[in-house]
C-alpha cells in the first residue's frame, strides 16, 4: 500500500508546497505594500513590471500562451494602473507628459508582443524601463526626506 500512495504523497507534498508557496509571496508582498512609502510603492511597481515582462518572455520561450498572457496583462495594468494612473498631468509639466506617452506607448508595445509571440517587443519594453527605475531608485534617499504624498493624475 505504501508503494502506491508514494506518488499521491509526492504530488500532493508538491501542490501543497506550491500553493504555500504563492501563499507566501502574497503576504509578504502585502506586508511590503503595508509599511511602504509613496517611493517604494513606485518602486515596487518598477520591480513587478520588469518581473513580470521576464516571466513573460521565459514563458514565450517555453511556448506557455497562458502565462505569457497573465504576465504581460499584468505588466499592462502596472504601467496602466499603477505608473500612468499615478501621474499628475497638471502639476507634472513635460515630465509627466513624456511619462504619459511612454507608459502608452508601452502598453500598447506590450499588447503587441503578446499578439504576437514578440520576444523583441517585450526586450524594449524593459529596455526602455530600466533607465527609468534606475533613475527612481537613485532618487530614493532624496524622496524619503520630504513629505510623502502620491500625486494623481488628472
Amino acid at each position: 500500500m505504501y508503494a502506491t500512495a508514494q506518488p499521491f504523497a509526492s504530488f500532493a507534498g508538491h501542490a501543497a508546497r506550491q500553493a504555500l508557496g504563492g501563499l507566501y509571496q502574497q503576504v509578504r508582498v502585502e506586508s511590503k505594500v503595508d509599511g511602504a512609502s509613496p517611493h517604494e510603492l513606485v518602486a515596487m511597481l518598477f520591480e513587478g513590471f520588469m518581473e513580470a515582462v521576464a516571466q513573460a518572455r521565459g514563458a514565450m520561450r517555453e511556448q506557455r500562451p497562458e502565462i505569457k498572457g497573465l504576465a504581460i496583462g499584468r505588466a499592462v495594468r502596472i504601467v496602466e494602473e499603477g505608473l500612468r494612473g499615478g501621474l499628475d498631468l497638471r502639476a507634472g509639466g513635460s515630465l509627466a507628459r513624456d511619462l504619459d506617452e511612454l507608459y502608452g506607448y508601452l502598453a500598447m508595445r506590450l499588447t503587441l508582443a503578446n499578439l504576437r509571440n514578440d520576444e523583441a517587443a517585450l526586450e524594449e519594453c524593459q529596455r526602455l524601463m530600466r533607465p527609468l527605475h534606475e533613475a527612481w531608485l537613485a532618487i530614493a534617499e532624496e524622496a524619503e526626506a520630504r513629505p510623502a504624498a502620491l500625486p494623481r493624475r488628472s
